[in-house]
């Protein structure tokens, strides 16, 4: 049995947004009780408390300046960077642990320690920019770590795929400049943030935007996201997969309106594990992203970490 790692600090639970904003703690809260409830599995993972990720390795995807802010709002007691995105007291310590979850899960599926794992972090973070938070996110957890697995551990090829309901913009404009990172976003459409038509793959052809209707029938994204996965892949070989798991793809998501099911879950966790094993042995790094219910996005969760492992 390939060895699965829970990938989650403490640290993450400090990024205070208020209970009124969607993206709370008690959404991790939700996540842990959710895992209790599985004795066998929460038995059976790998439980790695993370280490942070430093300045110079969030600049790998963001601009110097803009960590060095994130650090000093935070540290002068918080501040917005748009209407959506708050920073607190405690966010530089949350975002540079998030990150740092999803370093620590790529250094254990290169050297085989956890060939895969789910990091549940927050703040989410495929809406960062290069310069600037935005839609919940301050720093780009998946971009930088395709950039860190590029540059640190010289992996080739680095395969992003991104089934949260909302576009991830951010993590397609920190990627897009290298070809060697491939990244697939299926998204409601039109929705937050207005980004990711059909027609945009990027400077390189490296990217396969999927911008779905709401409201359609289940199977119908997950064949949608599965067919651009393997377009993607046609003839080209990955050596690591990056997931953003948004959960707020389920029926019923307050800030969605798509209908996956749990079923769903599993059977594209399922997938794209398949698919990781012939690619590059079974390397997979899923970190959570949206998910705005949080009982939904703990029994996702569970259900998506028992398909992994």
């Amino acid at each position: 049995m390939t060895r699965l790692a829970f990938v989650s600090h403490a640290d993450c639970g400090l990024h205070d947004t208020g209970w009124n904003h969607p993206e709370h703690v008690g959404r991790l809260r939700a996540v842990t009780r959710a895992l209790r409830s599985d004795p066998e599995l929460f038995m059976r993972i790998e439980h790695v408390t993370p280490r942070h990720a430093t300045e110079e390795e969030l600049a790998l995807a963001h601009d110097a300046g803009y960590v060095a802010r994130v650090r000093d709002v935070s540290a002068a007691g918080g501040g917005r960077f748009d209407a959506d995105t708050v920073v607190s007291e405690g966010s530089w310590a949350a975002a540079s642990a998030g990150a740092g979850s999803v370093l620590d899960a790529i250094d254990m599926a290169v050297d085989g320690r956890a060939m895969r794992s789910f990091c549940a972090v927050r703040p989410p973070g495929h809406h960062a920019l290069r310069a600037t938070g935005m839609g919940f996110c301050l720093f780009g957890n998946i971009a930088v770590g395709a950039h860190y697995a590029r540059q640190r551990h010289g992996l080739g090829r680095v395969l992003i795929v991104d089934w949260d309901v909302h576009h991830g913009n951010g993590t397609q404009a920190l990627v897009e400049h290298d070809p060697d990172v491939r990244f697939v976003s299926m998204h409601q459409w039109p929705w937050y943030p207005g980004t990711g038509a059909a027609e945009d793959r990027g400077p390189h052809g490296s990217v396969w935007n999927v911008p779905m209707a709401a409201a359609l029938p289940p199977a119908r994204y997950a064949e949608a996201l599965l067919r651009a996965v393997d377009e993607a892949t046609r003839a080209w070989v990955p050596d690591l997969v990056l997931l953003s798991a948004g959960f707020d793809c389920l029926r019923g998501d307050p800030l969605g309106g798509f209908t996956l099911e749990l079923e769903h879950v599993d059977a594209l966790t399922r997938a794209l594990v398949e698919r990781a094993d012939a690619w590059c042995a079974g390397r997979l790094v899923s970190s959570l992203e949206g998910g705005y219910a949080p009982d939904r996005v703990g029994e996702a969760v569970v259900v998506h970490m028992n398909a992994l492992g």
